[in-house]
């Protein structure tokens, strides 16, 4: 136990004070909300502001359509397709005397998704209010306030966690079952790789050779598992204190005025108007409310169990491919498959898992230990014991624990015959018999 402790403290101390360490542990997360906030300024001031001059004889929409954000409209009596430029105008729009047929657009150059959008909205709007002041003589401002009001309704859910009843959003389990379950799925392919790769530079170096002769190639691998493992650790819980400390600072310091903008911005792109703007922004003030109430306990809790035991789980299988192939890469990336082919499932899985949570594929996904510690993350935020049972969760649990004893200790064989074996192509076939032979 006191060489594989030593060989532990040797994987991880080497790591850790490498440049390579430092600087991703830095930098990713200052990247990600340097992304975040490119994004964010991008959609906020990379928007065209068009000024249209509208030809209107029949004066179809003059007293009736309202500016958009990315459109301004304006009524002149001397503009037409030829002169529009020099006096001052982006585009003339050419109203129809028939409000059915095709209105034309003339201008130097295409118009952006967002002012197209809104350029269309407003005609449209316009119309019909309209129509529904000429032919039906109704208040359109007030229908308006009355469609307003009846548009913001919010859904406030409630659910029970035993007997505490809880309020619940779909959108914060969205995200936090998403996002945890997709890091897991990263760092399984990160950390399980980095432990094949210091497996096969200790073979073809032949420090492995020196190394088994004072200690147990079972002991080596473990350590070299459980070292990366702590590095891998490590460094996930510095990204998540970095990364929600600099969005804590950057959205104190970013002024609400821009955060709405963005927010317009982006349901501008997607064809919404300004009530679904207020929608969303109301539904993010209630994202920002529900998250105090989330149970972060369990939450943080079962992703550090999913990212430990499922890192263990596939550290080992990666630690026998390293072990077993040689100097060509080649080899390595044919035993890879059948160990990613799962991993890659599991996000597949883990999609449907956020949509459906409770349904049947999802349940067996989150209980499969190949797949447990991606799908399972993505359950856990809509509730336990509501939507995951307690039973469900022990179950995935104990079987991930099993399934990583029983992976070590197959792994465990393959590596004492593969770290010194040399010169001959390895197969799973080969490596199964290497296995489960008896000595």
């Amino acid at each position: 136990m006191n060489k594989t402790w030593i060989i532990i403290k040797r994987e991880y101390i080497t790591r850790v004070r490498n440049k390579t360490f430092i600087l991703s542990t830095i930098l990713t997360p200052l990247l990600f909300v340097g992304l975040i906030a490119t994004i964010t300024f991008i959609s906020v001031k990379n928007v065209d502001r068009e000024k249209v001059a509208v030809v209107d004889p029949q004066g179809i929409l003059k007293g009736n359509i309202e500016n958009a954000k990315a459109i301004t409209f304006e009524f002149p009596a001397d503009v037409d397709s030829s002169n529009y430029k020099e006096k001052g105008y982006t585009a003339v729009l050419y109203v129809p005397a028939d409000s059915s047929k095709e209105y034309r657009l003339v201008s130097k150059k295409q118009f952006g998704l967002i002012a197209e959008g809104n350029l269309e909205d407003k005609i449209n709007q316009s119309i019909e209010n309209n129509m529904l002041k000429t032919k039906y003589n109704i208040d359109v401002k007030e229908l308006e306030q009355q469609k307003e009001q009846a548009g913001n309704v919010n859904i406030n859910q409630a659910y029970y966690e035993g007997s505490e009843v809880k309020k619940g959003n779909s959108a914060l389990a969205y995200g936090i079952g998403y996002g945890s379950g997709f890091l897991i799925y990263i760092t399984l392919f990160i950390y399980g790789t980095m432990v094949m790769r210091g497996v096969m530079e200790e073979k073809t170096s032949r420090i492995a050779e020196v190394v088994v002769s004072s200690v147990k190639p079972f002991q080596l691998m473990i350590g070299k598992i459980v070292g990366i493992g702590a590095v891998g650790l490590t460094q996930f819980l510095m990204w998540i204190v970095l990364i929600f400390t600099l969005l804590g600072v950057a959205s104190a310091l970013l002024p609400t005025e821009t955060l709405q903008q963005a927010s317009d911005a982006s349901q501008q792109m997607n064809g919404g108007s300004v009530g679904m703007a207020k929608n969303a922004a109301t539904g993010f003030a209630d994202f920002k409310g529900t998250m105090a109430a989330a149970n972060w306990f369990l939450i943080i809790s079962c992703f550090l169990f999913y990212f430990l035991f499922g890192y263990l789980f596939y550290a080992s299988l990666f630690a026998a491919v390293g072990s077993a192939v040689n100097e060509d890469p080649a080899d390595a990336q044919s035993l890879l498959l059948p160990i990613t082919l799962p991993i890659i499932v599991g996000i597949f899985i883990m999609i449907n898992a956020i949509t459906n949570p409770s349904g049947t594929l999802a349940v067996w996904g989150s209980i499969i230990p190949f797949f447990s510690p991606i799908v399972m993350m993505a359950r856990i935020p809509f509730g336990v014991p509501g939507t995951v049972p307690y039973w469900q969760l022990i179950l995935s649990m104990v079987l991930l624990v099993a399934g990583f004893l029983f992976t070590t200790w197959a792994c465990g064989k393959i590596y004492r015959t593969g770290i010194l074996m040399y010169g001959k192509k390895p197969t799973w076939k080969e490596m199964w018999k290497w296995a489960f032979r008896k000595y």
